[in-house]
This record gives structure tokens, sequence and C-alpha cells, in this order.
């Protein structure tokens, strides 16, 4: 068993001020893994005071340098791969090839896309009088889910970093430990005290008071929308800045010409992945009419192969929760083609992978983020419906097109309503800009567009 009594504040492991601590359960065995810190508010402000101070001087840091420091953190995340996936396994439930495949390998590519930016942005450029600058916004407060664990936390921290900002980072208590893993990363690779900062503990707790934080100027939050609408409340109060990626409800739209049994396929795979728990993942397949029960046979089949490929959900709360909604499926006459409520094993946090037809677009399935392995397929009856039930949910996060032709799946697309879309199959591109449009959030993330969500623009006139 891991078992951390301290938190990462001003570049060492210091006591935490309180004596609680917070449980880490692998959610295969339901076995305690691991403990680290309850974080209190006077570890935050501790925190908090160590970016202030670090500020200054990391700020003007040249952007060669910030971007030598980034790349140095990638060479340890490289070296550390496989124990990064381990961790996430073990604290996520993630198997393991899954682990080295995305939870290890995506966050070594943000981090090595940042310290390209970092050394090529222009934080400065000329404009007829005026020399424009971007400047870093100042310390950001970094909170972060336990779906992608460190993930979230890469695409919060390396941008950030690369803008000159220094951070504290609170990450999701069902997944702390690659956190922790990270923050002796960050010190591995000679980032300098106080720059990177970490608060293990409550979201009610420790999140809330690095939100209300006034030496905060920034935060970054990633999870359901209800808790962004709290976390840009608070900041409303204080006139600070927040980037908010939130929930999401994406359509998987299959247009006739597309190769439908590719498009089923794929479209299940993305629902199953992470056991479903992942806030861009294609929920809602839109189907022609002609071909619908074509669709549901090949989704039903293909689920099917899903039952002991995924893992667990990440705690008990969550499987009550998941169970919940495919319940309330059934209960709204939806028909279950594959899986259902019942427990698939008995221990574990375990869901059966789940398929429903004759969804219709006002059933709750169809209009609430679920966040379990639960896809919903829906008909259409033309075009313009499509893009109606594609549009039809306040979220827009992600999405799909699959068409014979790119010229007619872009033309769909680009009227959806959503910040990221898929084209036939399209692959994944650390450089591209993720977010949402709606309740979806606030903000984007990677690339240089996430890299200006940590900058504030200043001119000076000549």
């Amino acid at each position: 068993m891991k078992a951390y009594d301290g938190m990462y504040i001003g570049g060492a492991w210091r006591p935490a001020a309180g004596q609680d601590v917070i449980e880490v359960v692998n959610p295969v065995d339901e076995q305690v893994i691991g403990t680290v810190p309850a974080g209190t508010a006077e570890d935050v402000d501790t925190a908090v005071r160590a970016a202030r101070a670090a500020l200054p001087e990391w700020a003007a840091t040249p952007p060669a340098e910030r971007a030598a420091r980034l790349a140095a953190l990638r060479d340890v995340l490289v070296a550390r791969a496989d124990e990064i996936a381990e961790t996430v396994t073990a604290e996520l439930g993630s198997p393991l090839k899954f682990s080295q495949a995305v939870h290890a390998a995506v966050p070594i590519a943000v981090a090595g896309s940042y310290a390209e930016l970092a050394a090529a942005y222009a934080f400065e450029e000329k404009t007829g009088n005026s020399v424009v600058y971007q400047e870093p916004i100042g310390v950001v407060a970094a909170i972060t889910p336990w779906n992608y664990p460190l993930h979230q936390i890469v695409a919060k921290v390396a941008p950030a970093l690369a803008a000159g900002c220094t951070v504290v980072v609170k990450p999701a208590e069902d997944t702390p430990l690659v956190a922790c893993l990270f923050a002796d990363a960050v010190h591995e690779a000679g980032i300098p005290a106080g720059v990177f900062n970490l608060v293990t503990g409550l979201g009610t707790v420790a999140g809330q008071a690095l939100a209300e934080h006034p030496g905060v100027d920034l935060v970054s939050f990633t999870g359901s929308t209800a808790v962004g609408r709290h976390i840009a409340a608070i900041a409303a109060g204080q006139v600070k800045k927040v980037a908010l990626e939130l929930g999401g409800k994406s359509a998987n739209v299959i247009l006739p010409t597309a190769d439908l049994a590719k498009a089923v396929n794929v479209g299940v795979a993305n629902v199953m992945s992470n056991s479903g728990q992942t806030c861009s993942a294609w929920t809602r397949m839109l189907v022609h009419r002609d071909q619908y029960d074509e669709a549901v046979e090949l989704a039903a089949t293909a689920a099917a192969k899903y039952g002991e490929r995924i893992g667990p959900v990440v705690n008990a709360k969550q499987q009550t929760r998941v169970r919940g909604y495919i319940e309330k499926g059934v209960a709204e006459g939806a028909r279950l083609v594959a899986g259902g409520p019942e427990a698939p094993r008995e221990s574990g946090y375990f869901v059966s992978p789940t398929v429903f037809a004759d969804v219709t677009e006002d059933m709750t399935i169809a209009q609430e983020e679920i966040f379990g392995p639960v896809l919903s397929i829906l008909r259409y009856e033309d075009e313009e419906d499509a893009l109606r039930i594609a549009n039809g949910t306040v979220y827009g996060l992600a999405g799909a097109v699959w068409a014979g032709g790119e010229a007619e799946a872009v033309a769909f697309a680009r009227r959806m309503e959503t910040g990221q879309v898929d084209i036939n199959d399209g692959r994944f591109n650390p450089l591209a800009p993720f977010g949402g449009y709606k309740q979806s959030g606030v903000g984007r993330e990677l690339g240089v567009h996430g890299l200006a969500e940590y900058l504030q623009t200043k001119s000076l006139q000549f």
C-alpha cells in the first residue's frame, strides 16, 4: 500500500495541517491500496502562498528556459510511463493496456507539445504604434477529475507553466496517487520550488477553499456541470477568470452514405472506452430509419465483446448511479439489446456494457450524462431531423459524423453545436483545441488555444 503523509508545496513534501486521510480503493477488488492526506483550507493557503511567491521569478523566466523544463518533465514522464500506467490501473481500474496507451502516453504527448509551443509562441507582437504582450495570468488553481487523472492534470499544468503561471493542483479524491507520482516527476525535472504545488483532499473542502482563495487568479476545472456552475459563481464574486470543461452528451451521426458497420463498431468502442467514463464519449448514436434495425443488431453484437474487456467504474457511488440510469431507460420504454442493470460480477464496481434501442430524444438516457458504458441508439427521418436531434441537448462538447464523402460529413459537422467533431474516425490530435459549447463549458484545452487560456494581454503605445 502506498501512503503519502504530506503535500507537495514549495518544492518539497510537507506535513499536512490535519490528521485526516483519504483511502484510495481499487475498484476491481474493492481493497484499499493507498492513502493521502485530506487537505484543509490551511494547506490550500500555504500552497497558494508558495505559488504566489514563486510567480515573479517564473513569469520572468525566458520562454526558452520554461520550454526546457517542460521538455525535462516530458522525459521524466517517459521514464516513468510503466509506473504511471500501473498506478492508474490500480486506482481507476482501467485495463493495463489502455492505461499504457492512453493514461500514460497522452500526457507525455501533451507535455511535449507545450515544450515546443513555449519555445515557439509569439509572446509579443508589434501592431501599428503599439507593442502587444501576452503575459501570464498569475496563480492557477487546477481542480481535476478522476476519469483521466494524469491527462487532466498535464492538460492544465503544462500550458500554465508554458505561459509563465504557477499552479496549485487539487486532484480528484478517488485517483490521487498518480497526482502524487506526477509531483515527484515535477521535482525530478527541476521545475523551481513553488511553481507547481499539490494539495490532496475533498472537493467540498480543499477544492472549495482553492476556488475561493483570493490569491488565485484563474480556476481551471474539469468535472460536472453542476460543480462548474458553483465554481463560476464563486469566481464571479471576485471577478476571477474560469476555464470550465464540463459534461457532454455527444452525438455520433451516421449518415446513409457511410460505411455502417465501421461507424457502428467504432461508435460502440468509443462509448465503452474507459468504461464509458469519458465526457466526450459519443453516447447517442443517430441512424437513419432505413438502416436502424441493422445498426441495432451490429451494436448489440459489438457490445457483447466488451463484457470481459472493460474495467469497472470508479467507485460504488458511480456504479449505483449508472445502473440507476439503465433502470430508468427501461422504465421509460427504451429496449435493452445488450447488457442491463444487473451487476456482471459479485465484487468490484462493474457495469455491463449496455445498448438501448428505440430511444427517443425526450428520454432521460438521451438527455443526461450517464458516465458509464451505456449507448443509446436513436433513429432519424432525414438530415435535418438528425441535426435537430444532435443539437437537442444542453451539452455541446464533442461528436462524430460518418458519411461516404468527407465533404458531406464536414458540411453536417459545421452545423453541429459542439466544440469538437471527428470525421469518419478522425484521429486524436493533442494540438487541436478541446472544449464545449453551451453547458459543456467555457474555454479550451490543448494546443495554442489551451495556452491562450493562461495568458492576459497588455499593450504599450509609442
